[in-house]
This record gives structure tokens, C-alpha cells and sequence, in this order.
């Protein structure tokens, strides 16, 4: 009994902390960090389909921002950013929903607890930036295999993280079609602003969900080639789509659902639920 009083006491401290004002206005920041990072990334991803030049990936939007004089601030800013939205998601999974049914706690542990993921890693790449240590992330995600290929675990390690990072995506593509995302903003429902932010929300969601099938399916076909090289997350996935004959539309079609959901993204930034 005295074990279980323990407990409890700890996991209301731990709600308590993870609803803190202080959380909360990070971890909005953080959405808009990813806002701004999905829009940047749609349009370099246009600027492919157009004949230009760039990586239509997280390294790639970072780069020039790393570059300018605020570079180091803007860098450790979105670092704090992103890690507490990490924070606040890893809250979702766990303390938040310790009242709820099985079913409801066992799905939000993996809706958020794989956002935890996504969003903790690009807090990393904006800390690694920030050093000065920043990669092209078509190199760090090939070193990444590399490793991962040379370990006891091999081979199946790696078809394990691509099938993850596949089945985020299949998740970001439910969500969207089913309008899931509707229950994270406070209002505008019944509104013409509301059908935009719909719109926004189901193509976006749908987009970021292409775009993760595509670098996880790069995962894994480095895994079975046993060739890391291969895989080279969004910006390389992006790039073969390209060099085929139906690759252009679709690339332009990834790109501005990346920046619908960048949109919705600050929409939720603003006015989400926290």
C-alpha cells in the first residue's frame, strides 16, 4: 500500500510538471519550430521539381539559418524548442493518460510516444548545429545504417527502424483521413476557417505521412541490399522520385502537402489544446 502511495505521489508531481505553464509555452514554441521547418522543407522540395538545387530535409532547411549571425541563438533556441515539445508529448504518453482505459493509454502511448521520437532527434540535429557539428542528413542517416548494420543485431535492427519509422507514417495518414487532428485545436469547428484548417490538416497530415513512408522504405532497402548508402531519408527519397517519369507532380504534390501541414502546424501552435 505504502509502495502505491509512492507511486501516485510521484506520478501526480509528474503531471503537475508536465502541465506546467513554463512546458507549455516551449512546447507551443516547438510546433512552430516544426511549422516553420515543414514549410521551409516543402519549398526546397519545390525548388527540386523546378530544376534547382538543395536537401529537402531537416540538414537542409537548418543549414543557411546555422549560417547567418544569429545562427547560434536560433539554433539552441529551436534545440530548447523541440525538446521540450518532446517532453510535453512524452507527458501525453504516460502521466496524463494513467486514468484511462487500456485501450486509450496503449494508443497514446505509441500516437505520442513516437512523436517523442521525431521531435527529440530534431532537437538533437538543431543542438549539433548549433556546435557547429551540423551534417547533411542524407550522411548522418547513412552513418546511422552503417552502424546499425555493423552491429550483432544487423540487419534486422534496421528493417525494425525502417517498418517504425513506415507505421509513424501509416499513423500521420489515418490521422489525417479520419480527422483525428480536429480534437487538438480548441475551436473553429462549423467555421469557414475551420474548413481551411481542415483542409490543411487532412492534406498535411496525409503528406508528412508519404514522406515517412518513403524514408522509412529507404530503411529497409538498405537493410536487405545491405547497402546504408541507400538510405538517405526525405531529401534522398525525394531525389529518386524525381529522376522517374511520374516523380516530378508527385514530388510537387509531397511538397505543398509539407507546407499545408507546416500551416496547420502553426495554427496549432497557436490555438491547440495543451
Amino acid at each position: 500500500m505504502t509502495d502505491r502511495i509512492v507511486a501516485e505521489s510521484a506520478a501526480q508531481t509528474l503531471e503537475r510538471a508536465s502541465n506546467s505553464d513554463g512546458l507549455n509555452v516551449l512546447a507551443r514554441t516547438g510546433f512552430a519550430v516544426m511549422a516553420l521547418l515543414h514549410i521551409l522543407i516543402g519549398f526546397i522540395a519545390l525548388r527540386l521539381v523546378l530544376g534547382g538545387y538543395g536537401d529537402a530535409d531537416t540538414g537542409g532547411a537548418l543549414k543557411p539559418l546555422a549560417a547567418s549571425p544569429a545562427g547560434p541563438l536560433l539554433m539552441w533556441g529551436g534545440c530548447a524548442a523541440c525538446a521540450a515539445l518532446a517532453l510535453w508529448q512524452l507527458g501525453e504518453a504516460t502521466v496524463r493518460v494513467r486514468r484511462k482505459s487500456t485501450g486509450k493509454r496503449l494508443s497514446k502511448a505509441v500516437s505520442s510516444g513516437s512523436l517523442v521520437l521525431i521531435y527529440g532527434s530534431v532537437a538533437l540535429t538543431f543542438a549539433a548545429f548549433a556546435r557547429g557539428r551540423g551534417r547533411d542528413s542524407g550522411d548522418s542517416t547513412a552513418t546511422f545504417s552503417t552502424a546499425v548494420l555493423a552491429s550483432p543485431a544487423g540487419m534486422p535492427a534496421l528493417i525494425a527502424v525502417g517498418l517504425l519509422i513506415l507505421g509513424i507514417g501509416i499513423y500521420f495518414i489515418y490521422k489525417g483521413l479520419r480527422r483525428n487532428f480536429r480534437s487538438e485545436l480548441r475551436h473553429f469547428k462549423g467555421t469557414k476557417r475551420g474548413q481551411v484548417i481542415d483542409l490543411l490538416g487532412l492534406t498535411g497530415h496525409i503528406a508528412k505521412g508519404i514522406s515517412l513512408i518513403l524514408a522509412g522504405g529507404l530503411f529497409i532497402l538498405a537493410a536487405v541490399h545491405n547497402s546504408p548508402r541507400e538510405s538517405t531519408g526525405l531529401d534522398g527519397s525525394l531525389k529518386r522520385l524525381l529522376d522517374t517519369p511520374a516523380g516530378p507532380p508527385i514530388v510537387a504534390v509531397i511538397a505543398a502537402g509539407l507546407i499545408f501541414y507546416g500551416l496547420f502546424a502553426l495554427v496549432r501552435a497557436r490555438y491547440g489544446r495543451m
